[in-house]
This record gives structure tokens, C-alpha cells and sequence, in this order.
């Protein structure tokens, strides 16, 4: 059986190959990419419902079986979202502005492949094709250590990469599927220093923590997606209740979905009922403080450890407070730098919440659920970095490259 290091030393061999392939052949490589997927869409679902099934008798929870699910409209929109990162700029080989220094010297920053990366990750199989596709056309070799739980659909898709890389005459170890295994096994894959240049951990708060604990290799940070909205004094009632219920109703399991509801308290009571009423009438569960259950009394009584919690279901933490001062001190107590929202008709107090908020992404009068690579113009992503080093946010094609210098001279020395 060929072991991790096996497969990363197959991909060092072949990233010098990606990183001077041109645009035309990855391209070439992506639209192989979706209409073999389109082909294999029946091959797909008989090997995802053999993982929801297996899923189902182990107890997974309703949530994890909707991110595991890969029936044909998820395998449609994959395909959409690979052909749309065929479509976008290759960033490999593109420069900065050139400048010329007092010396004479022209100098410039050209952007080049990271090298081989891994991804390691739980439950959504698409994710196996978004961070190939994004990994490819950035000239990246890429291992891709999915969950056990999607091991059917995972083997199959890694199959549809391979066969469809070669097809474009690329190596088609360019991408390799790990097989699941236990912690140990991950602990093996992020100790491989001078194989992998970075790995991109995706998944449950455990998961990311082990990886950046032990890992003796760059990691991307995201542990968890503890979202917030802050309803100003002057929100609208319509617009408060449709960005709510969109945040935090249509997929609860999502990192950028809502999971808690901030007030201010001069709207409260005109707000909060119909709010509440639609968030109720989508299946979420509240939880609220005092004044919250006072004005809602189907919340139920919050604890303090509802606050900065990453439900991942339809549960929504509800919290009245004073003004803005106090929505953006609790949002910095119990917040994970993901993405946090206001709704408010004040240019003011929309300025300051994007100014003071530390977050990967602040969204204003819009869902939370807009911080998402495809959302915001990546294509798909690879993931959201809550870390700063080097990348904050969606990272798409650019944030899978680095810049090195290049200079050009006419004989100049240093003195």
C-alpha cells in the first residue's frame, strides 16, 4: 500500500511540470474536469449514497449527511464552479508593475506556484473537486485527505481527476486522493517538512486544532465560523427578517452561516417579534437573553456558553444590546474572525462597524453567507483563512501563489 510520503514525493516529482504548464493546458485539464463529471453523474450518487447510507447506521448528524450529500444537482453545480475557474486569469507568471530604481535596476513581483499542497477535510466531497481544480490552475501538485465518511464518492472523484488531467496530457499525479485513516495518519501527513509547502485543514473546530498544533509544515487557520448580525437602531423590519432568515436558515451546516443575533435596544421591540417570527416559522431554534424571551416568549433561555458557539444547525444565539459600542464588544469577546454583518441605514455606523470589525469579511444590508469564494468572484474556493499569514478570507487562485522578486539590470554592482 503506497504511504502518504509515497504520494508526496510522486507529486514533488511532477510540480515542476504545473508550474510551466500553460493556461491553454490547464484550462484544457478543468474542462476535462467538468464534463467528465457531467458523464459520471450516476457513478457518483450509487458511491454517495453508499457514504450517506453508512453515514445514516453510524449516527452522523443531519447536518454533516447534508454537507456529505453529492446527488446530481451538487455534481451540476461543481461542474459549474470548475468551468468558472477555467474562465478566470491565470495568476501563474503575472507581474506587479514594473518600477526602475535610482540605480537603474527594474524591479517588479511575478507570482509563481506554492509548490505541492495538502488539503485535509471532512464530510463535502465537491470540496474534493473545488480545491483540485483551484490547486491545478495555480500550477499546484495536491494531496487531498478527505473524511472517512466520503471515502465512495472521494475515490470516485479522484478517479474523474486523474483520468481527466491525463486526459489534457498533464500528470495525473498531480492530484492523489489519501485514503482516510486515523489522527495518527494526519499527524504523518503534516510532519512531511520539505514535501508539502502548505496544508489547508477543513472541517470540525477538532480537527483544525490538531492539525495546527503538530503540524512541522505552514497551516492555513480557520477553527470555526462563529458568524454574527447586529440590527442597528434604524434597521428595517423587511430587510432585518430576509438577511436573518437567509443567514442562518438555508445552510445552517456552513461556516458563514448566522449563529448569533445581535439588537440593538432602542429597535428591539420593533424588531424582534417579526424577526423571530420568520427565523421560527424557517425550524430555528432561539435562544436569548432576558430581554430576547421577554419579547419572544417561544426563545428558549440562553446559557453563557450559547455565546461563541458554532451550532452548525438551526439554532440562533439572540442577544439585545445597548447600542453599537456593545454589538462590536461582544462580537470581539466571543467572535472567530469569519464574517460579521450589520444591517443599518446609517452611513456612519455602517463605517465604523467595517473599520473597527477584525474580521476575514464585514458585510453590510447583505447575508453573512456571502463570504464564499464563488459569492465574492474566486470561483470556488479552497477555503476561509481566519489567520492572516498569508491569506485572510476566501482564498481562491491568487492566495495558492506566492510572489518572488525579479530584477533586471545592465551590469550593476552593489557597492
Amino acid at each position: 500500500m503506497t504511504s502518504v510520503r509515497d504520494q508526496a514525493i510522486k507529486a514533488r516529482a511532477v510540480k515542476k511540470a504545473l508550474a510551466l504548464a500553460t493556461r491553454k493546458q490547464k484550462d484544457q485539464a478543468l474542462a476535462e474536469v467538468a464534463a467528465r463529471l457531467r458523464a459520471a453523474i450516476a457513478t457518483i450518487g450509487e458511491a454517495n449514497v453508499r457514504d450517506l447510507e453508512a453515514g445514516a447506521a453510524a449516527g452522523l448528524a443531519p447536518a454533516m449527511l447534508e454537507r456529505l450529500r453529492m446527488d446530481a444537482k451538487v455534481v451540476e453545480a461543481t461542474a459549474r464552479a470548475v468551468e468558472h475557474v477555467a474562465s478566470l486569469p491565470d495568476p501563474v507568471g503575472s507581474r506587479g508593475p514594473m518600477q526602475r530604481l535610482p540605480n537603474g535596476l527594474q524591479t517588479a513581483r511575478e507570482r509563481l506556484p506554492l509548490g505541492v499542497i495538502g488539503i485535509i477535510y471532512e464530510s463535502r466531497p465537491n470540496v474534493t473537486v473545488d480545491a483540485a481544480v483551484l490547486c491545478l490552475k495555480a500550477g499546484n501538485a495536491v494531496l487531498l485527505r478527505g473524511g472517512k465518511e466520503a471515502a465512495n464518492t472521494n475515490a470516485v472523484l479522484g478517479r474523474i481527476l486523474q483520468e481527466a488531467l491525463e486526459a489534457a496530457r498533464l500528470p495525473g499525479d498531480s492530484v492523489q486522493i489519501v485514503p482516510p485513516g486515523d489522527r495518527e495518519s494526519v499527524r504523518e501527513m503534516i510532519g512531511l517538512t520539505g514535501l508539502l509547502d502548505l496544508v489547508i485543514p477543513r472541517g470540525g473546530e477538532g480537527l483544525v486544532r490538531f492539525v495546527c498544533e503538530n503540524a512541522r509544515v505552514p497551516v492555513v487557520q480557520h477553527y470555526k465560523g462563529v458568524c454574527h448580525l447586529f440590527l442597528d437602531a434604524d434597521a428595517e423590519l423587511e430587510r432585518s427578517a430576509a438577511i436573518a432568515v437567509n443567514s442562518k436558515a438555508v445552510r445552517p451546516g456552513t461556516c458563514n452561516s448566522l449563529e448569533c443575533l445581535l439588537v440593538h435596544e432602542g429597535a428591539a421591540k420593533r424588531l424582534l417579534p417579526g424577526v423571530a417570527k420568520q427565523l421560527l416559522e424557517a425550524g430555528v431554534e432561539l435562544r436569548g437573553d432576558p430581554a430576547t424571551c421577554a419579547l419572544v416568549p417561544e426563545a428558549k433561555p440562553a446559557h453563557d456558553d450559547d455565546y461563541g458557539q458554532e451550532f452548525l444547525a438551526k439554532i440562533l444565539a439572540v442577544k439585545v444590546v445597548k447600542d453599537i459600542a456593545a454589538a462590536i464588544e461582544h462580537i470581539e469577546r466571543y467572535g472567530s474572525n469569519h464574517t460579521e454583518a450589520i444591517v443599518t441605514n446609517s452611513y456612519d455606523n455602517a463605517q465604523r462597524f467595517v473599520r473597527e470589525l477584525d474580521a476575514s469579511c464585514v458585510v453590510v444590508n447583505a447575508s453573512t453567507r456571502f463570504n464564499d469564494g464563488g459569492e465574492l468572484g474566486l470561483g470556488a474556493e479552497i477555503g476561509i483563512s481566519t489567520s492572516k499569514m498569508h491569506a485572510y478570507g476566501p482564498m481562491g487562485l491568487e492566495s495558492l501563489t506566492a510572489e518572488k522578486w525579479i530584477v533586471f539590470g545592465e551590469g550593476q554592482v552593489r557597492g
